[in-house]
């Protein structure tokens, strides 16, 4: 997986977003925080909550100056049938159909061929500020990743269970 610190690979996949097919670039986020998570496939048990959660948070992300962008193996017209049955998601859902960007960063089961359940949180100069994987049969914490995002914008020392406002925050060092 792409390391804390490095920058994160640029990409262009087509993907939906609401009822708008386009193609989405990596570079194109610059100057603003971007989740990008990748998910094995449409169409699963676990995905759909994940998928789901980050639409629900998207405007507590939006406020933060954070976008979204999901990716999967899966192709546009499977995430626009998906998207539909899950009642609209409003940030790209991204057809990663050839397998490289999963490839790149670090994250494709080659076995399976699908992608890992992997969250990557990239600073406005697109550098990777967190990573986080977890099992296939496990979904992530969007609030967790909220969380996360929130701390990271401090740019403080933030203990475990940090919350917006601890006190502790605003002490210490940077780094």
């Amino acid at each position: 997986m792409i390391p804390i610190g490095e920058a994160a690979p640029d990409f262009a996949l087509p993907g939906v977003a609401g009822d708008r097919d386009g193609r989405w670039r990596l570079a194109d986020h610059r100057g603003r925080w971007v989740v990008l998570f990748f998910y094995p496939a449409d169409f699963t048990f676990v995905c759909p909550t994940e998928v789901v959660g980050f639409h629900r948070e998207r405007e507590a992300f939006a406020k933060l100056g954070v976008d979204i962008l999901g990716v999967s193996v899966d192709s546009v017209e499977s995430h626009r049938e998906w998207a539909r049955e899950l009642g609209g998601i409003s940030y790209p859902l991204l057809a990663d159909t050839d397998r490289t960007v999963a490839a790149a960063y670090g994250v494709l089961d080659r076995e399976a061929g699908v992608a890992r359940r992997v969250t990557f949180v990239t600073d406005p100069a697109g550098i990777v500020a967190y990573v986080v994987a977890s099992h296939h049969n496990v979904g992530r914490s969007v609030e967790e990743t909220l969380r996360v995002v929130r701390a990271l914008q401090t740019g403080r020392l933030c203990p475990a269970d940090w919350q917006p406002g601890d006190l502790t925050s605003d002490l210490g060092p940077k780094y």
